[in-house]
């Protein structure tokens, strides 16, 4: 008794469990496990939640109208795990959900957390599709059964690049980094672009991805008088980095990218976010086919804003479920092979995988933070 005491206290300790909704795991259904991976608690925990709760909302979709795997009626249950963003507590994580015996996960959110998960998920030879991990470093170590529902930061830093030289035509930008992969990553390819539209940085600096002092990174950066100022890093740092900004007086326009472009960052940065530009993957909510239905839907059951991330996480659970049927197989090889080969009309746009896992025809778009909301100014490659 006391070792099972202390087991559930482990568990409980690292955010995980496991549900399974009475109106839509029936009884006489062979109940199939799919895991959760996200930042459920920490300064991103609003996005991970959001997540969680569309990847709910799929799930009882998919079972309220029933899936035969094999001529057996299945139904899919969440097994859910806090990673709260962090690289280590990611492999815990993916070790509980190996043990729990998920068929696929969809997570994990943050880059770091991903890649530390992702060697646990390929040998125990289950799927993983990420919501949001945009690094280009994710796939690209070629695990097969590794796939990523979002564009990668080669093209949206490329995007965000071009926008900058050639929209907005700013002349003096400056760049700053979370110091994570994926943050160093984005900043290098958003460098990259400025060189093809013939322009150079003229600052750049790096900052802890934890921090909330930018004092040393701003007061170098003020002194080259900037027009803009490009953020790699996530959309809660974002918002301090606003307030920042403002407190510091620099008279620049802030463009970042994940996460930024959602209610969190409202929250997080109030008047000082005003005026931010925010590079988003996917369509502009209004023109995803089903978005009124799948907001109406969320928010009857959750009475939450929807985080930006939360559609496509949506999308992948669906994804997972056509792969299945298609496979008529929930093993683990044959619903990755089945990935490879999906193509899927999602709630997000059209949904398919190049070799490496990569969504083919990424598409992106252009926020700006004007009246306390989010709206579109430009959208890039396969946005609709």
């Amino acid at each position: 008794m006391m070792r099972k005491r202390r087991t559930l206290q482990g568990l409980a300790a690292l955010g995980l469990a496991a549900l399974a909704s009475p109106r839509v795991l029936a009884q006489q259904d062979d109940a199939v496990a799919i895991g959760y991976a996200g930042p459920i608690s920490g300064s991103s925990g609003k996005v991970g939640k959001s997540q969680q709760h569309a990847v709910e909302l799929a799930l009882q979709e998919i079972n309220a109208r029933g899936l035969k795997i094999g001529g057996r009626k299945i139904a899919f249950k969440l097994v859910i795990g806090d990673d709260r963003g962090d690289a280590r507590t990611a492999t815990l994580i993916a070790d509980y959900l190996v043990r729990s015996r998920v068929a696929a996960v969809i997570g994990h959110w943050n880059t770091a957390a991903s890649m530390a998960a992702a060697p646990i998920y390929a040998a125990a030879g289950i799927p993983q599709i990420s919501p949001g991990s945009s690094a280009r470093q994710f796939t690209a170590e070629g695990r097969p059964g590794v796939f990523r529902i979002i564009g990668h930061d080669d093209d949206g830093g490329a995007h965000a690049g071009s926008y900058a030289a050639r929209t907005l035509e700013s002349k003096r930008i400056a760049v700053i980094d979370d110091d994570s992969s994926f943050g160093r990553n984005l900043a290098a390819t958003f460098i990259r672009s400025l060189h093809d539209n013939g322009m150079d940085a003229v600052a750049q600096e790096s900052v802890n991805a934890k921090t909330s002092d930018f004092n040393q990174q701003l007061g170098r950066i003020r002194t080259k008088n900037p027009d803009l100022v490009f953020f790699a890093g996530l959309g809660a740092q974002a918002a301090i980095l606003a307030r920042n900004m403002r407190r510091m007086h620099i008279d620049a326009t802030l463009m970042a990218a994940d996460g930024t472009a959602g209610p969190l960052f409202i929250e997080l940065a109030g008047s000082d976010g005003v005026g931010t530009l925010a590079l988003a993957p996917g369509p502009a909510e209004e023109k995803m086919p089903g978005w009124k239905a799948f907001e109406k839907k969320y928010k009857a059951q959750f009475d939450e804003d929807i985080e930006r991330f939360a559609p496509f996480a949506y999308d992948a659970a669906h994804v997972l479920a056509a792969a299945a049927q298609e496979a008529n197989s929930t093993d683990g090889a044959r619903l990755t092979a089945a990935l490879h080969a999906i193509r899927y009309n999602g709630l997000t746009g059209s949904i398919a995988f190049d070799r490496e896992g990569n969504l083919r025809n990424a598409g992106y778009t252009m926020y700006v933070l004007l009246q306390g909301k989010w709206m579109p100014v430009r959208g890039f490659g396969g946005a609709r």
